[in-house]
Order: C-alpha cells, then structure tokens, then sequence
C-alpha cells in the first residue's frame, strides 16, 4: 500500500529539511507538520509541508509515516502519547541523534511488535544553526543515514522498505547498525567534537574575550574548530542526557590522550603522536 500521508513532528532544520527533500523529489501526497504556529507558519510559506497543525492528536490522524523530528527528550515523550492512539498499520520512525533509549521505551510500550511498528534512523546531517529557516532540501545528499532497527534480526515490512525508498530518494546514504553500536560511534565521531568545540569557544572566550584580533589572526583552523559551537543547547542537553555514559567515557579517553600530549611537547612521542594523527582517515 503506497504512503498516502506522512507527519512530520518538529518542522525545524531536520523535519524541516525533510519535507523539502521529500517534496523536490517527487513526493507528491500531504505532509502535515505539527510544531509552534510559528514555526509552522515558516514551514507552510517555505513549502516543507502542506498543512499545519499545533495539536499533535489531530497532526497525526490518517498518516501512514509519523517522523519524529524533535530533541531527543521530546521524541521520547511523544512517542510514548502517541503510540496507543496509531493504528498498527502507521509507522512511526524518528530522526534522533541518539537510538538506545528509543529502542528501548518502543520495545516497553509494544513489545513483540514494536520491531515492526517503528523504525529507529538518525540522518548525520545538520548545520551548526538550527531552525526552520535554514532547512535545505539538499541537506541529506550523500549524507549517512543510519538505520537501528529494533530488531536487526526481522526483515524490515513492506511499509518499512517503501519509507526506506523514499529517504533514498533525498541522496541519503543507508547504514545499518544496533542500537548500542549506534550511540557508543555517535560518541566518537559526534558528541565528542561538539564537546570538544564546546569547551574551546568557551575557554578562548573566557582567556582571550571578544578581541576582534583573535578572529582575525586564527584563521581557517579557528573557524573549523569553533564553527558547530554554535549549535543550539536544546539539542545537546538532551543527547548529553541520553548518551551520558559513552559520552564521559570517550571524553575521559581523549582527556587522557591531551594529558599524554601536553608532557611529551619536548619529547620523541610527539612526533609519534603526529605521525599516527596523519594516518587517521587514509585507506
């Protein structure tokens, strides 16, 4: 059975990004966003959705696909609300930047069906600014998509694979994991140099304030290194919250490897240091 109707819930950058995407490549049936009027009425004018509604109840009626696309914190209660009021026919799937707890409460709240009923992904894409504004149909070409299913181990349905077909229409690139290995990478490779980015802004503000000199003189490699300082707090309050464990973990690893760093400056294991920092990315 084709999808007839999908909500989008939070038509930020992501479900704001999402309809754009989904409607520039050939989409052609309603997307309904639910968020603040607001936000909505930005959505609505920018062409991410076809009709806007504040109440989540009344967003989600007579929709095949439910994408929950807000904070983490926020996907998490909705879909607890939203989950004995949806037919087993409707699948509900989410774009959260971390999957553990998900998988979780949809294994708690549906039990032998939840594999079926929802399908956990996580685009790896974003901008260091958030909000409707800045989505972008482009936003997911060739970017990562990373699928968690509940069950790895069950093919995914048919309604599952046709959502699947549409994300891929956005230049999406799928890869599938577990859950668990989902948010220990995610530590890695995204949360770790948000932290890191963080911290940075936070101590050259704090060492060297708003001296136009320090902009100026950086260059390239302060920009690259600041630059998703600027994301919103919003969001990462709620991945620090969900992956708090892998986070300390990975920031107390790399916490050690700066400490290694700074009492070997005078020494031959700096070189060593470089020179396996020069590899990191090579095939």
């Amino acid at each position: 059975m084709p999808i007839r109707q999908i909500t989008i819930v939070g038509t930020g950058l992501i479900g704001g990004s999402l309809g754009l995407a989904l409607r520039a490549n050939g989409f052609d049936r309603p997307i309904v966003g639910c968020d603040k009027r607001s936000v909505l009425e930005v959505a609505e004018r920018r062409g991410a959705i076809d009709r806007a509604e504040a109440d989540l109840q009344r967003a989600i009626a007579h929709s095949d696909v439910i994408v929950l696309a807000t904070p983490v914190g926020c996907i998490l209660s909705q879909f607890e609300a939203i989950a004995p009021l949806v037919s087993p026919e409707t699948l509900i799937t989410d774009v959260g930047s971390t999957k553990q707890q998900f998988v979780d409460r949809a294994r708690m709240v549906y039990g032998a069906e939840a594999s079926a009923r929802v399908l956990p992904t996580h685009p790896m894409a974003g901008k260091e600014h958030g909000g409707i504004e800045y989505a972008d149909a482009e936003l997911f070409r060739d970017a990562a998509w990373l699928i968690t299913p509940v069950d790895p181990e069950k093919s995914p349905t048919g309604l599952q694979q046709e959502w699947l077909e549409l994300l891929a229409t956005t230049g999406a690139r799928f890869i599938t994991l577990d859950a668990e290995r989902h948010d220990r990478i995610c530590a890695w490779v995204s949360h770790l140099p948000q932290m890191i980015s963080t911290a940075f802004a936070t101590v050259l503000r704090d060492e060297l304030g708003d001296d136009e000199a320090v902009v100026q003189i950086g260059g390239r490699a302060l920009r690259e290194m600041t630059r998703i300082a600027h994301s919103p707090y919003s969001m990462w309050r709620d991945i620090a919250l969900t992956n708090s464990e892998n986070i300390e973990d990975v920031l107390l690893r790399f916490e050690q490897q700066l400490m290694y760093l700074r009492e070997n400056l005078r020494g031959p294991a700096l070189r060593e240091l470089f020179e396996s920092a020069n590899k990191f990315g090579r095939s």
